[in-house]
C-alpha cells in the first residue's frame, strides 16, 4: 500500500496541506485521479447520497461533473484532530440549463494510517447566483493558497 501524505495524526500545518491537495484534485474535475485519494471501501455521505467503495466513488464523480459544468472549488479547513478534518467549502458550476449555482457546505474527513480517506461525510446547500455574481473561476491562484475563502 502506497502511503499518500501528509499523514495522521495531523498538525494545523499538515492538516492545511491535505485541504489544499483535495482542492487541487477535485479541481482537475479528473474522477480517477480524485478517487485514488480514497480507500477501496471508502464510505462517503454527499447531500441524501450514499457511496461505498473506490469505483462507486469515481463513477458519483464521472456523473457529478457532467452535470456540474465549469466546476470551480475552494476548501477551507476548519478544525482537525488525530485522523479527522473538518472543512467548509464553496464551489460554483452551471447546469445545463445554463443557470449558475454556488454550492455551500462542511465535510468530515477520517483517514487511515496511509492517508487515505476511508470516510467522508457532506453537507451541501446550493444557491442560484446569476453569472455576474461568480467569484470561483478555476483552480485556486498561488497567491491565494492558504488565505480563507469569504462566506458571501
Amino acid at each position: 500500500m502506497n502511503d499518500r501524505p501528509p499523514l495522521p495524526p495531523f498538525t494545523r500545518e499538515s492538516a492545511a496541506r491535505k485541504v489544499q491537495a483535495a482542492e487541487d484534485a477535485w479541481n482537475t474535475r479528473d474522477p480517477h485521479k480524485v478517487a485514488l485519494a480514497y480507500t477501496q471501501d471508502s464510505v462517503w455521505r454527499n447531500r441524501d447520497t450514499f457511496v461505498t467503495g473506490r469505483a462507486r466513488i469515481e463513477e458519483f464523480l464521472t456523473a457529478k461533473w457532467a452535470r456540474e459544468r465549469e466546476y470551480a472549488l475552494r476548501k477551507d479547513l476548519w478544525a482537525f484532530d488525530g485522523n479527522r478534518i473538518a472543512v467548509r467549502f464553496q464551489y460554483e458550476c452551471r447546469d445545463a440549463e445554463g443557470r449558475w449555482w454556488r454550492s455551500y457546505g462542511n465535510e468530515l474527513w477520517e483517514f487511515d494510517e496511509h492517508g487515505l480517506m476511508n470516510r467522508r461525510e457532506a453537507g451541501i446547500n446550493d444557491v442560484a447566483i446569476e453569472e455576474t455574481e461568480r467569484r470561483i473561476f478555476g483552480p485556486r491562484p498561488e497567491a491565494e493558497r492558504g488565505r480563507s475563502f469569504p462566506l458571501r
